[in-house]
């Protein structure tokens, strides 16, 4: 076994290794950009190496500063996670050519599964089904539209390099094909340098199932399979084992696939082989394809872990180090169901718009695993992926586990961002998920509802009320209260775009009547926590830098006002394109003079690894534009001004 290993990664993945060479007793080092340097993984580490500047190309994509860095820590090992160079051939070839090991597979067999178009043809040759389609050289675009007439509508147009969604088109009527495989082109050729795709048909009702195996570069087992199909733009969001209504035939023929799939190209490590399976008629043996295969460990693997009581990053150092498998497949078996869900800084109603912020409270319930990066305080940076954490529940049953994963959601608490926690909390409320009737569409088929932002009630607002008075502090039980007669004291909150005016009557010590909104309610704290009208409501609030918040079942967050400042309109002009996050000006497409219309695109954002198109609010004509192509900026900076609208 391995003294020291390095971690080539960051956040929730670097902290989730170091927790397993812990208890194996292996030291760790960390790697950190400028971005990084009081990150949570760093502390976790034995040691820490800075690598560079806070964007990605100038640290963690830097394989010769992470491999020099190993040397001189005296590691022998070098652990990618996921992203990043975790697939990067070249990569693994530099490792093993310093005298290092690469905790993961060969770079020959990244290589072999690295283009979606040989992937495939390679795993035909090994018996493993895949969708029909076309995967070949020949990129003529009037060829293409002739070999997506022969598969028959509705085809999907799929960059051969990459993932994420990036370069994918699905194509129903043959007059819209060429204008779909120009833009998937250009897609692929931004994201990746690539412009090649391959042409597959369209499963109409599609469920994405996926086979976690482990080889030790002959032999393979799997670790049965993960349906992902709760999906948005093809991102996961909620994952599970095993899959719902999963036949044992099916099972045992998905495995043996996977199985397949890795003893093919000699896979050693953690990896997954990720199936388009079809779903309109119950799951069969002849109802599933080989879509890809992601030779590295994944974001879901703890589902895989909690069914099957294997510590899967023990598995990669054990192996790595020279050792065999350590079980067979007879020796592997499923307990209970296991949900994970993927916690983000991110804004649901604005279309998922990644965020920024300093997490100003953060806490998770005990009942459930939260893999993290970050801790209260932390900055989500507009560097990386805004993940905050993933959620992870273990039951006996998948109806067990789904009301665990939702008391869990309910049960976690984050203040200083927007998140996703809501939207998330929605989707195991959601009948259709509950009943495991799930495919790919599920969330974009029900987003109007599952979007909403939810309001707070006249209760919460009168939780509020007592915060923002500091009455919900329970470290004196006399604050507020009178002796002589019920005390009245006079409040005001911010919520959202509203200040709400509140008063708060002090009837007894922790017993309150308080108006808000046009509502009276009467609350009162007891052992058990806050009872409002009588009943107990589970709510914590909580006062913290960003403001406060009160947390029931969902979180919501209320700016404290100070009586002593004058209020200031803080809204934004229709004719002020602003920021809306830190991130890189990639285009201007406006000059001074030039007339706009409402929903003209402006600007290009980039940001969170994602693009986002900055529309005009209105029509009108450019007055100034503030910013260029390459410009740095943080959020709220103004990037071009409308002229102001005649009265």
């Amino acid at each position: 076994m391995f003294t020291k290993i390095l971690m080539a990664n960051r956040g929730e993945i670097a902290c989730r290794v170091f927790d397993t060479a812990r208890k194996m007793g292996v030291r760790t080092v960390a790697v950190y950009s400028d971005a990084d340097v009081h990150a949570r993984h760093v502390a976790m580490a034995d040691e820490a190496v800075h690598i560079g500047a806070a964007a990605p190309a100038e640290s963690y994509l830097k394989g010769d500063r992470i491999i020099q860095a190993a040397l001189d820590m005296g590691a022998e090992a070098i652990h990618p996670g996921y992203g990043f160079l975790s697939e990067n051939p070249e990569f693994v070839d530099a490792v093993e050519e310093a005298g290092l090991t690469f905790i993961g597979p060969s770079a020959s067999a990244i290589r072999k599964m690295g283009l979606k178009d040989a992937a495939k043809a390679l795993m035909e040759e090994a018996g493993v089904p895949v969708v029909p389609g076309y995967h070949g050289k020949n990129q003529d675009p009037i060829y293409l539209a002739e070999q997506a007439d022969e598969i028959g509508y509705p085809v999907l147009i799929k960059a051969v390099a990459g993932g994420g969604g990036k370069g994918m088109r699905r194509v129903d009527d043959p007059k819209d094909f060429a204008n779909a495989l120009a833009s998937a082109q250009g897609e692929a050729k931004t994201a990746f340098g690539n412009t090649d795709v391959l042409i597959e048909k369209y499963i109409l009702q599609p469920r994405h199932i996926e086979v976690q195996v482990f080889g030790d570069g002959t032999h393979a087992v799997h670790l049965f399979e993960r349906d992902c199909s709760l999906q948005r733009r093809h991102q996961k969001v909620i994952e599970e084992a095993p899959a719902p209504d999963m036949p044992e035939d099916v099972r045992a023929a998905m495995g043996q696939a996977g199985v397949r799939a890795a003893e093919a190209i000699g896979y050693k490590g953690a990896g997954t082989v990720e199936f388009i399976v079809d779903g309109s008629n119950g799951l069969r043996t002849d109802g599933f394809w080989f879509m890809e295969m992601n030779t590295r460990l994944q974001v879901e693997h703890p589902v895989t872990e909690a069914i099957t009581g294997v510590d899967l990053v023990e598995w990669q150092l054990r192996v790595a180090s020279g050792e065999r498998l350590p079980k067979q497949q007879d020796e592997l078996t499923i307990t209970g169901h296991s949900f994970e869900a993927r916690l983000y800084a991110e804004d649901v109603p604005k279309g998922f718009l990644p965020a920024t912020g300093t997490l100003a409270h953060l806490k998770f319930p005990d009942h459930a695993r939260a893999d993290t990066g970050v801790r209260p305080g932390d900055t989500i940076s507009p560097w990386y992926d805004p993940m905050i954490a993933k959620l992870i529940v273990h039951g006996p049953t998948r109806a067990v586990a789904l009301k665990q994963m939702e008391q869990a959601l309910a049960g976690t608490e984050v203040a200083g961002s927007v998140t996703n926690l809501a939207f998330l909390r929605k989707l195991t409320q959601h009948s259709g998920f509950a009943a495991g009737d799930v495919d790919t569409g599920l969330i974009d088929r029900d987003l109007d509802t599952l979007a909403v932002d939810p309001v707070a009630c006249t209760r919460t607002k009168a939780l509020a009320a007592l915060g923002a008075l500091g009455l919900h502090d329970d470290d004196d039980g006399m604050q507020g209260f009178s002796l002589w007669e019920p005390l009245k004291q006079a409040v005001q909150i911010a919520y959202r775009d509203d200040v709400l005016d509140a008063t708060v009557e002090t009837l007894a010590p922790g017993h309150y009547r308080v108006a808000v909104s046009d509502a009276v309610h009467e609350i009162a704290r007891a052992v058990s926590g806050w009872r409002i009208d009588g009943q107990p409501s589970g709510a914590n609030v909580v006062r913290h830098d960003a403001g406060l918040s009160v947390f029931w079942g969902n979180g919501y967050a209320f700016d404290l006002i100070d009586p002593l400042d004058r209020a200031t309109d803080a809204g934004g002009s229709a004719g002020v394109i602003e920021a809306p996050m830190p991130g890189l000006v990639k285009a201007v497409f406006v000059a001074p003079g030039q007339s706009v219309a409402e929903g003209d695109r402006l600007a290009i954002l980039e940001a969170m690894k994602m693009e986002h198109s900055l529309v005009a609010a209105r029509d009108g004509v450019v007055a100034e534009v503030l910013a260029k192509d390459g410009d740095q900026v943080e959020a709220g900076v103004p990037l071009i001004l409308l002229e102001e609208e005649e009265e």
